[in-house]
């Protein structure tokens, strides 16, 4: 007797163990996984078309920086994804208030070989063209920039030398900037 007790205590813990806790369900219910990361190239497992790659831009809401992503066929070079962002918002991106600190501004990106850190150079912006907050228009550069895989830090430069721009909280600085130099200006996804 003593046997069977024995054995049913044994199946008994097995079978309370192995619900941990999760209830037996009919229907089948949407589950939110974590977010894939934003650099790489959609798969088979997300869904999405083979060879797509998402592509992190950084616009402005209300002098914040706000990273959307827009997917593309292929991998777009830093110059290719910094002309997108002085382009400004689609008319998808607009309609939600995104906008850019950029417009009419010209930046050209090296990134040397076997660095992390890219070099843009700045031109002096347009007369009448300033902006409300160059730590926002910095900001956007180093988020979209330091969103890819291969650059870690942008350095800004101008006529080739090195330019001191704001951080996020409006300290100047020459030193190489990362997004979290500018985390106190992101707004959640």
């Amino acid at each position: 007797m003593s046997g069977v007790r024995g054995t049913a205590t044994a199946l008994t813990c097995i079978v309370l163990l192995s619900a941990c806790g999760v209830p037996a369900q009919d229907e089948p219910h949407p589950v939110t996984l974590p977010r894939r990361p934003l650099n790489g190239t959609a798969s088979a497992t997300t869904g999405e078309p083979a060879g797509e790659v998402a592509q992190v831009i950084c616009l402005t809401r209300d002098d914040r920086l706000v990273e959307t992503v827009r997917r593309s066929g292929a991998g777009l070079g830093p110059q290719r994804q910094l002309d997108l962002l002085v382009a400004g918002p689609t008319p998808a991106e607009q309609a939600q208030g995104l906008t850019t600190a950029l417009a009419a501004t010209v930046l050209r990106v090296t990134v040397p070989a076997g660095s992390t850190t890219a070099a843009v150079e700045i031109s002096v912006p347009e007369e009448g063209a300033g902006r409300i907050d160059e730590a926002v228009a910095y900001g956007q550069i180093v988020c979209t920039l330091t969103a890819r895989p291969d650059i870690a830090a942008v350095r800004f430069l101008r006529d080739g030398q090195p330019l001191q721009v704001p951080d996020g909280d409006g300290a100047v600085t020459g030193a190489p900037l990362t997004a979290a130099d500018y985390r106190s200006r992101i707004d959640p996804p």
